[in-house]
């Protein structure tokens, strides 16, 4: 009597889940009919990751931003220990005063030598006067001419002298501002606004230059990837409208574009799976979400959520009730 219960029990068992398998077939079959002209192919949403770093070594002083942060840009997202280059600098703006003085005390060389120049040419014409009317001998005239070329060479060299010290100030003042740009430098801002991913380094590390601290999400750029075979993807063009639908939105067909077709087929990565069976080469489609819509449905849309992307592979085409957007 107890096996008969039990052959009975198993038996309605087995009718429940012939009919719920026969129930879910039939579902997935009305969910997943597309009208003619439409492909579609699962994905998940990713988003554009952009890395923050440092371009100056250092020791790192603050992170002010956390996972999940949103960040806008040229926000101050981390700083560096800059009191090293703050001394650095000052020692290179003193070094700019005192080549500045130097050429100060240069140019009063120049002035110094022009003075024994013109004294020596004078001298050295009285002396000719001189020779020719016979009061000196041609000795006093060599001197004097000996005098001149002395005076020549102070000169060349005080005008000599001038010039390095030009040079010098050049060289320090290009120090100072290397030493203000890295300055500028230690203060980390984000270069667009999103979504921090990943924090990559703690206060109290010491950093390279290049070295990563954040890794940022650019919220503007969010998109899809599919892969579609021959048929379907060679019927896609870049520029076409697509829609978007996620697991965790039913009934919410995001606005979309066909940004991308890979130009040759590929392997299709092993974590896409596709409705049909699969096939071994296929091509990659990137769609992108509309900025618009992302702009009104900023907290909505969360890179890695999966879902399916349709797109058109006849422009004629229209879209079902189920994909249109309000």
């Amino acid at each position: 009597m107890q096996s008969r219960v039990l052959s009975r029990l198993l038996v309605v068992a087995l009718l429940l889940a012939l009919a719920g398998g026969i129930y879910l077939l039939l579902n997935y079959n009305r969910n997943t009919s597309l009208p003619p002209g439409i492909a579609s192919g699962n994905g998940r949403l990713e988003a554009t990751e952009v890395d923050v770093a440092t371009k100056v070594p250092g020791r790192l002083a603050s992170v002010r931003a956390r996972e999940g942060d949103n960040v806008s840009a040229g926000q101050v997202v981390a700083e560096l220990d800059a009191e090293d280059l703050r001394a650095q600098l000052r020692a290179a703006e003193a070094q700019v005063r005192q080549a500045r003085a130097a050429v100060q005390e240069g140019r009063a060389g120049v002035a110094g030598a022009d003075s024994q120049q013109k004294l020596a040419r004078a001298t050295l014409d009285r002396t000719g006067q001189l020779v020719k009317k016979g009061f000196v001998t041609g000795d006093r005239l060599d001197r004097d001419r000996s005098a001149l070329l002395a005076a020549d060479a102070g000169m060349n060299a005080a005008r000599s002298h001038v010039n390095e010290a030009d040079a010098a100030v050049a060289a320090a003042v290009a120090r100072v501002d290397a030493l203000r740009v890295a300055l500028t430098d230690a203060t980390i801002k984000a270069p667009l606004g999103g979504r921090v991913l990943y924090r990559l380094a703690e206060p109290g590390e010491v950093v390279a230059a290049g070295g990563k601290i954040l890794t940022l999400l650019d919220m503007t750029d969010v998109y899809m990837s599919i892969y579609l075979p021959t048929a379907e993807a060679g019927k896609v063009g870049v520029g076409g409208t697509a829609r978007i639908a996620l697991d965790a939105l039913p009934g919410q067909p995001i606005p979309a574009k066909v940004v991308f077709v890979a130009p040759r087929s590929q392997f299709t990565p092993k974590e896409v799976e596709t409705r049909n069976e699969r096939e071994k080469l296929m091509f990659r489609v990137k769609v992108r979400v509309d900025a618009d819509w992302l702009a009104a449905h900023a907290d909505l849309a969360k890179p890695g959520m999966p879902g399916v992307a349709y797109v058109l592979t006849d422009p004629a085409a229209a879209w079902p009730p189920a994909l249109t957007t309000k």
